[in-house]
């Protein structure tokens, strides 16, 4: 009898994709299967089943405790389950899990994963810093940062002991324990800081997150969402009428009505409107569009003359909706950009409802509220954002019109309401220039859409391109996705106090390839496929790698041609936008020590040696202290203790090293000896200090008074003789201070006559005799000073009337042969920031004025002849930004480089030229 035979083998599927993570154990991405969900109940709980079920394959630990669900979405017969990574009970910042089911007839399985979960965290949860601490330290560090280093005559107190207005600017809130995903954890106090930018008064919403058990600043970000300002973008552009996309009718309920209004561009338009009988107006309140759902509206508020600080994370108070007795509304409403508003946000309700089936920024019919007509300091106001709960857009200004005249502004805005409810990526670094990339990829298709505007229009990728009076529009957009910007030629490393961490600066190199794609294949298939890559791939940490990854994952989700699949690829690879594309990028300077993981920690050089702070590999220790030698031989020495507090703020003069130490109650001022020996502290502070030189026997530095004054002091570390030198006055001011040869100068901000005024000043700490230097002006703003054996340096602002260029000034020491080695006015006028100065030359960290954010407008080092006689060359060539500069002997200059997107001391002996 013939042996049985087997039945033939079922053919193979697509073999599963399973993309690793990075510092995990758990995939970043896993794709093409097709896998029982066998546990029973709620999505969350099939998702989390799966994860418990295939430990083998993602390796968390125990998901039933270490996940928790914060969203579940269902569309159609799909599953979409958003999983927080929780660490002994605390959030983990960025860690967010992802898991896709089909669902049919009840029976669900499992389609693929994507995301982070960090399986190498083994950090503490107990808190030794203060909430009081925390909260401190974050409003001390915002308050640095926006302030910048400058000495003003806006920082006049009028009385002793009365509180700046700086001071009161800023206040911060403590918020929860959170786990920085970094190697193996940092533990911090996470706390929102909010109020007015103490120089521009424009509106500050911040996260800061304190290391729990030292008390630095180990991350700050803005919460505020920004489109752009005319100072980041080229100005001017005409106007093109834009249609309008009709959305389905619906019945009027009580109270609905309809009316007209007109728009900036002076176009008529139909809206949606609501009669409230207190009032008896018509409002701008479309009740219809949510009328199936939640009931809500979509609301336009009259917020002229409202601040933008007090509309930023909080609700105006007295404002109301944007009424009118009348059903057509008048030349207010138009002139305040209402009509706008209110349109194009009905705009992109209907593109999300009627595209993706998503019902409002939140996709559960949230109230969309736009307030119009916001000012900055009372005057006008050209920006729009997003605040995580409304939109709020400027009144513009006599070249812009009011910020919501154009509907990719709207659109831009609105969608980071919906990254936000859905990946919600995280506004930093390559996260960041995510968010803003799809943004600005959404808010251009909309107007696209509304416009009629065909792909091929050379116009097609403008935005912000309708919001210009009289120049044209290629002047005017604020940004251009076609570009053609690439990681290779265009990626722009930088720390993240520059525009946090480049969103704004780096995000067309993606966005670009999203619009490559939009150009080359159906229009309505890529919005498709980039919103199901937000809505059921993208994670809260991804950056450009994994934005490929997702978007690349979704298309073949949706079944996608063969010839569109290589779009997409093509498109990608043109951008750069290929795995490891961060190694290629290089620098013409000499790296002396790489992968500092720090920022805003500052550099100090000096008798060949360098000072810098640098954490581990990944970040995740207490900043520490090395010491070099600057012509890059021989290894880098540990001269701080390792006792758990940030060490930041070094600097040298090759025979000493002094840096300020933050740890739970205070922040000690530390120096030790180049070649070792014991550690002396010099000086504790309770409210902040920076600004720290070394030169022989004198420390100085500028320390912070209760009040946010500032006051520059120094220690001889032979005689122990220490002394503010203003005597720590509250109605003194006293800052940016240099030490050479026993003598000290600073900038100096006093009343003379009853009249505040700003002086260079010197001090010679032994015979205490003090001398002012001379200026060719009334000052407005002085920068920081830099001391040579013979002559004293420093940058000056003369002019209120200008943008707030400085001129480079240097005298000797009696205040003789006083001479600028670069102007304050003219084309070649500096923004400058700040200044180190050797016996050779004087290097001054500038911007160059600009009309967009690009390469050569970030933090860029200039060198001048101490003798004034060559004119200033840039140091380097290197892309990224350029901070913490020192001079060591001769021209030779250290610095710490974002250019590689990590942070590196770097070093050139002379000027690189012209670039």
């Amino acid at each position: 009898m013939p042996a049985a035979q087997a039945a033939p083998a079922a053919p193979a599927g697509p073999a599963a994709e399973v993309i690793p993570g990075t510092d995990t154990a758990t995939p970043a991405l896993v794709d093409g299967i097709n896998e029982p969900a066998k546990a029973t109940g709620s999505a969350a709980d099939a998702a989390v089943g799966h994860l418990t079920e295939k430990k083998s394959r993602y390796r968390i630990g125990n998901p039933k405790g270490d996940l928790k669900a914060v969203s579940a979405q269902a569309k159609g017969g799909t599953e979409t389950v958003r999983l927080q990574q929780k660490y002994k009970g605390l959030d983990v910042l960025g860690g967010q899990y992802v898991v896709r089911m089909e669902n049919k007839g009840g029976k669900r399985s499992v389609v693929g994963t994507s995301g982070k979960y960090f399986t190498e965290l083994a950090t503490g949860t107990t808190a030794t810093v203060s909430e009081k601490t925390a909260v401190e330290r974050a409003v001390a560090a915002v308050t640095r940062e926006l302030s910048g280093k400058n000495l003003s005559l806006k920082d006049v107190r009028k009385a002793e002991g009365q509180k700046s207005k700086a001071a009161t600017a800023l206040t911060g809130t403590a918020g929860k324990l959170v786990v920085l995903p970094q190697g193996k954890g940092v533990l911090t106090r996470q706390v929102t800081v909010k109020g007015n930018d103490p120089v521009t008064g424009e509106a500050v919403l911040r996260q800061v997150y304190i290391d729990a058990k030292a008390g630095f600043p180990v991350l700050q970000y803005s919460s505020i969402k920004t489109f752009g300002t005319p100072k980041q973008a080229p100005k001017g552009k005409g106007t093109a009428p834009k249609g309008a996309a009709k959305s389905a009718a619906k019945a009027l309920g009580p109270g609905d009505a309809t009316g007209t209004g007109v728009k900036t561009d002076g176009t008529k338009v139909d809206l949606n409107l609501y009669y409230d009988t207190s009032r008896k107006e018509y409002t701008l309140s479309d009740y219809v569009r949510m009328q199936d759902s939640s009931k809500n509206p979509i609301t336009t508020w009259d917020a002229r003359g409202v601040e933008a600080d007090d509309a930023a994370g909080k609700w105006p108070s007295g404002i109301k909706e944007f009424g009118s007795p009348v059903q057509e509304f008048g030349k207010d409403a138009t002139d305040a950009g209402a009509i706008d508003a209110q349109w194009a946000g009905t705009q992109v309700y209907d593109y999300y409802k009627t595209k993706h089936n998503r019902d409002s920024l939140d996709g559960r019919g949230m109230t969309i509220n736009s307030l119009v007509g916001v000012t900055n300091g009372g005057q006008p106001w050209v920006n729009a954002f997003w605040d995580g709960s409304k939109m709020v857009y400027g009144v513009g200004d006599d070249e812009y019109k009011p910020l919501a005249s154009d509907v990719d502004v709207v659109g831009h805005e609105m969608t980071h309401g919906v990254v936000e409810n859905t990946a919600n990526l995280v506004y930093v670094g390559q996260s960041g220039a995510l968010n803003e990339g799809l943004a600005d990829y959404f808010g251009n298709a909309i107007d696209t859409n509304a416009s009629g505007t065909s792909m091929d229009d050379p116009d097609s990728g403008l935005l912000g391109e309708d919001l210009c009076r009289t120049l044209p529009k290629g002047e005017c957009a604020l940004r251009d996705l076609n570009d053609g910007r690439t990681t290779s030629k265009d990626f722009l490393g930088v720390s993240y106090d520059v525009d946090n961490g480049g969103v704004h600066l780096n995000s067309t190199i993606f966005s670009g390839a999203l619009w490559d794609i939009r150009q080359d294949i159906d229009k309505d298939l890529a919005d498709r496929i980039v919103y199901k890559a937000l809505s059921e791939y993208l994670t809260p940490l991804d950056g450009f790698t994994e934005g490929r990854n997702a978007i690349v994952a979704a298309a073949k989700d949706l079944k996608v041609s063969a010839k569109d699949q290589k779009v997409i690829t093509r498109s990608f690879n043109a951008h750069g936008i290929v795995a490891g594309w961060e190694e290629a990028l290089g620098m013409d300077s000499d790296t002396l020590l790489g992968k500092l993981n720090t920022s805003g920690t500052g550099a100090g050089a000096g008798g060949g040696q360098y000072a810098v702070s640098k954490s581990n590999d990944d970040g995740s220790e207490p900043y520490s202290v090395y010491t070099g030698r600057t012509d890059g031989k021989g290894a880098p020495k540990l001269v701080s203790p390792n006792d758990g507090r940030f060490h930041v703020y070094p600097a040298t003069d090759g025979k000493n090293v002094v840096w300020a130490a933050f740890g739970t109650t205070s922040i000690d001022v530390l120096v030790r000896p180049v070649a070792g020996g014991p550690i002396k502290k010099v000086w504790s502070s309770y409210t902040g200090l920076s600004g720290l030189r070394i030169d022989g026997d004198l420390v100085v530095w500028e320390e912070n008074d209760p009040f946010g004054g500032r006051h520059a002091a120094y220690k001889n570390l032979k005689t122990n003789e220490q002394a503010y030198v203003d005597g720590g006055r509250y109605h003194l001011s006293s800052a940016l201070p240099s030490v050479k040869d026993g003598k000290v100068a600073y900038a100096k901000l006093w009343p003379v006559n009853g009249q505040y005024k700003l002086d260079v000043e010197l001090l010679d700490t032994k015979t205490k005799k003090t001398s002012i230097l001379p200026q060719t002006a009334t000052v407005e703003s002085l920068g920081q000073t830099g001391l040579s054996k013979t002559h004293v340096s420093w940058l000056v602002d003369e002019n209120a009337a200008d943008d707030g260029q400085m001129a480079v000034r240097r005298a000797n020491h009696d205040g003789t042969k006083l001479i600028d080695l670069s102007p304050e006015a003219g084309a070649k006028a500096l923004f400058a920031t700040d200044l180190t100065a050797s016996e050779e030359a004087v290097t001054v960290t500038a911007v160059l004025p600009d009309t967009q954010w690009r390469n050569e407008t970030l933090p860029k080092l200039w060198q001048f002849d101490a003798a004034g006689i060559r004119a200033g060359e840039r140091v380097s060539c290197n892309r990224g930004d350029q901070a913490g500069a020192s001079a060591d002997t001769g021209k030779r200059v250290v610095w710490i480089d974002g250019t590689t997107s990590n942070t590196d001391l770097v070093v050139r002996d002379r000027a690189a030229g012209r670039c």
